[in-house]
């Protein structure tokens, strides 16, 4: 699973035999999200507080298009 953004604490991860639609696993401290990229929204909130999910939405939002290109890399497409 690597790790295609690190900020915040946080490490935004892209599973190479995932499914689409495109999206990005976030990793916190004992919670995880995911988030689809082509919102972005808020796909699965696990063991995360909503003001976290929010701010993971925000950061999703501000990096959505290396995200998006890191996402084409292992997968092609959207």
């Amino acid at each position: 699973m690597p790790t295609v953004l690190r900020i915040e604490g946080l490490r935004f991860v892209v599973y190479p035999n995932d499914h689409p639609p495109a999206h990005i696993h976030v990793v916190g401290p004992g919670w995880v999200v995911v988030v689809n990229l082509l919102g972005p929204e808020l796909r699965e909130a696990i063991g995360c507080q909503e003001a976290e999910a929010r701010r993971v939405l925000r950061l999703v939002a501000a990096h959505r298009t290396s995200l998006l290109e890191a996402w084409r890399r292992w997968h092609g497409g959207a």
